[in-house]
């Protein structure tokens, strides 16, 4: 095999569309931009969020506080979710994604403390609330930080 002899798969590759070459070609004339209106003419176009003169909905709704918009947000579960588990049972994220109570846990894992637990559980967990805390303790139970 040459280098010449090498092209591509049959069907992977498309001609691009050809605009303004006639009305045979279905995209002849105003090329697909329709009459006239400031996206049919060249250069024509609007930034993001431009509603055309009338204030911008990004500035219409009122801001507040700070937004970390790389914030890394914890999935968080209640203690109540927790009797599903036997008692004596280690509960981390991949238990509760296998049993179902969460789908998945990208960035850690928090408990609350909602409901009440009555088994003693080993609870590994990245944080917790001190009234979940509290809560695991009480049943006999372990709350370990991972």
């Amino acid at each position: 095999m040459k280098l010449s002899e090498l092209s591509p798969v049959a069907g992977s590759t498309q001609v691009g569309k050809r605009k303004g070459r006639g009305t045979g070609t279905g995209n002849g004339k105003t090329g697909g931009r329709g009459h006239k209106g400031q996206k049919a003419r060249s250069g024509g176009k609007v930034r993001i969020g431009f509603e055309g003169g009338q204030m911008p909905l990004a500035r219409r709704v009122p801001k507040r506080g700070f937004n970390n918009i790389f914030a890394e947000p914890l999935t968080a579960v209640n203690v109540s979710e927790l009797e599903i588990f036997e008692n004596g049972a280690v509960v981390d994220a991949a238990a509760l994604i296998e049993k179902g109570v969460i789908s998945n846990c990208k960035y850690g894992l928090k408990v609350l403390a909602r409901g009440e637990l009555t088994k003693k559980l080993t609870v590994k967990a990245t944080a917790f609330s001190e009234s979940a805390k509290a809560k695991i303790e009480q049943a006999g139970g372990k709350a370990e930080v991972v």
